[in-house]
């Protein structure tokens, strides 16, 4: 098992309740997204080992949410109006799992993410997103 992170990516700045448990996530920011990403320990799996559709889902949107945030003005508060993702394959135990996010579009209203999850290089659930732009 590679226990390595990867370059270039730094402790999340975004922890929240929900991805608490799942500490230590990684990110990378490049000049269109935010990349997530975690070295796969228990924590993150189901009852077989495999890491859990409900985790790939949450970091899934956490990335995609962020990537679109930042595209917009950095400090838009976003909500997430819709969520699909199919999965794949699966990742075990001691993979580097990787968020890649592309923003199609964002609006005044609303903005619009795709993603593609890999462990260790093989796409394992690919994701799209709509969120809201809230303005209260």
């Amino acid at each position: 098992m590679n226990a390595t992170i990867p370059e270039g990516f730094e402790p999340h700045i975004r922890p929240s309740p929900i991805t608490a448990p799942w500490e230590p996530i990684y990110y990378k920011r490049t000049q269109d997204a935010v990349l997530l990403g975690v070295r796969l320990a228990e924590p993150h799996t189901n009852s077989r080992g495999f890491a859990h559709g409900g985790f790939i889902t949450a970091l899934a949107d956490n990335a995609m949410g962020l990537s679109c945030g930042m595209k917009r003005d950095g400090k838009t508060r976003l909500l997430t109006a819709s969520l699909s993702i199919d999965f794949i394959s699966s990742a075990k135990i001691g993979q580097w799992v990787s968020i890649e996010t592309d923003v199609i579009k964002v609006g005044r209203k609303l903005c619009f993410a795709q993603c593609i999850v890999t462990a260790d290089g093989k796409r394992c659930a690919r994701a799209s997103g709509t969120f809201s732009v809230v303005t209260d």
